[in-house]
């Protein structure tokens, strides 16, 4: 990141304390049992922020 001149935006206050009323999904990947390749994929999305708008970031891996 240094290199390329990229820095981390600091998120604002209580961003990580999720909301009462919002139901909470399980964490399916914890002790996943992989039968097979290709069997476990993740993906992310982000921004980046430009000078006029943004670009995407996508990542896409494959776990096992």
């Amino acid at each position: 990141m240094r290199v390329v001149g990229l820095q981390a935006v600091l998120l604002g206050p209580h961003t990580s304390r999720p909301q009462p009323a919002h139901r909470t999904y399980p964490y399916l990947l914890r002790d996943p049992m992989v039968a097979r390749p290709n069997h476990v994929w993740a993906a992310d999305i982000t921004y980046v922020p430009l000078r006029r708008g943004f670009l995407y970031l996508v990542a896409v891996l494959k776990l096992v």
